[in-house]
């Protein structure tokens, strides 16, 4: 059962999928449609999960579960990582590497192999002051609170010394 985002409760568990590149604006519309029409879908069970999403920077796809109505289980949360999967090969984008870093840089948003930000903290080409997204994140409110924070403060720490 999805349900608008903003309407999730601060406990609900998040997804945050990070593309190797913005969406474009006809991308963007059909994407807000796959995934609500997914959502709308997803069960667990047998019974209706209410989730939510929004779509950020044109470049995050963050999905939220009401684990109080209904938690997710093995075989719903496969079926949502299989239509991320569906979703790289209808857009050619890399949703699922975790091995790579978002960062701002300014205005805009970089994407990194985390070999290559690692290499970058090393050259002070991003200090622990650059502000990262910790997709690790497991709550809303965690979301809400500590998704962009300074690299100081995630676990890119351990690059920025």
């Amino acid at each position: 059962m999805y349900i608008p985002f903003s309407d999730l409760p601060e406990t609900s568990r998040i997804w945050i999928y990070q593309a190797n590149r913005s969406f474009t604006e006809e991308e963007l519309a059909e994407l807000n449609t796959r995934v609500e029409t997914f959502l709308k879908a997803w069960t667990a069970h047998g019974t209706a999960l209410q989730a939510g999403f929004e779509i950020r920077y044109n470049r995050f796809i963050v999905i939220g579960l009401n684990q109080e109505v209904h938690a997710a289980s093995g075989c719903s949360i496969d079926a949502s990582v299989h239509f991320i999967q569906e979703l790289e090969k209808a857009y050619d984008v890399d949703l699922l590497d975790k091995m790579n870093v978002s960062y701002k840089q300014g205005e805009y948003i970089a994407y990194k192999p985390l070999i290559e930000f690692r290499k970058m903290a090393k050259d002070r080409a991003v200090s622990g002051k650059t502000i990262v997204f910790n997709n690790l994140v497991a709550t809303k409110q965690e979301y809400e609170e500590h998704w962009e924070v300074p690299a100081e403060e995630s676990w890119h720490s351990r690059f920025v010394k």
